[in-house]
């Protein structure tokens, strides 16, 4: 993968970090929707599994990881949670592999460190139905945080809006996460109808 990783910790440590419910809220993934989600870097499932006890729709959830995907998919598979998709992916190299328009919220949380931050975005974009949300979250830059990729190399709220509006999704909001995320920022944009 053409990324550059900042290593994922240990998964209480990593869990401590946030309040997946509230962040899901404040991002606005909504409750009992028929939705398709896609995710791009499950990780442990941290956001995963809150997702698709949102949705009936199926949540497709990517990590290059196959350890992860391994988890992510038992966890699911214990909760009764049917509609989740777990699968190894290289979607920066090779996309999601999910058909155009598809998705009615994606989720790309702690990756636009990435060198090519741009054509990610634009695999969302075309992953998105018209109308769909894309929700990001990243570690801020602002501050010091615990984990997280190097102040170098993080984007900026500001930076991200503007891949975001070039990459075709607009209006793009600023989300305030606050306790639910203390170290992260948050922004919400939208497929616009073609």
């Amino acid at each position: 993968m053409k990324g550059r990783e900042s290593g994922m910790p240990d998964e209480a440590y990593w869990a401590s970090f946030f309040d997946p419910h509230t962040v899901l809220d404040r991002l606005r993934l909504p409750q009992n929707s028929s939705c398709n989600v896609l995710e791009f870097g499950c990780g442990y499932g941290t956001f995963t599994l809150p997702a698709a006890s949102r949705t009936r729709g199926r949540v497709t959830a990517l990590d290059i990881e196959p350890e992860m995907v391994s988890l992510v998919a038992q966890r699911a598979q214990a909760a009764g949670l049917v509609n989740v998709h777990a699968e190894v992916r290289d979607f920066v190299e090779h996309g999601t592999g999910v058909s155009a328009g598809s998705q009615g919220h994606v989720m790309v949380f702690n990756l636009l460190h990435i060198e090519d931050p741009l054509a990610l975005l634009r695999e969302t974009h075309r992953t998105l139905q018209p109308g769909g949300t894309l929700s990001v979250i990243h570690w801020r830059s602002d501050i010091e945080t615990p984990r997280g990729p190097p102040l170098a190399i993080r984007p900026r709220p500001e930076q991200c809006a503007s891949w975001l509006t070039w990459s075709g999704f607009g209006p793009v909001v600023q989300v305030e996460l606050a306790a639910a995320a203390p170290y992260h920022f948050g922004i919400l944009a939208t497929r616009a109808a073609d």
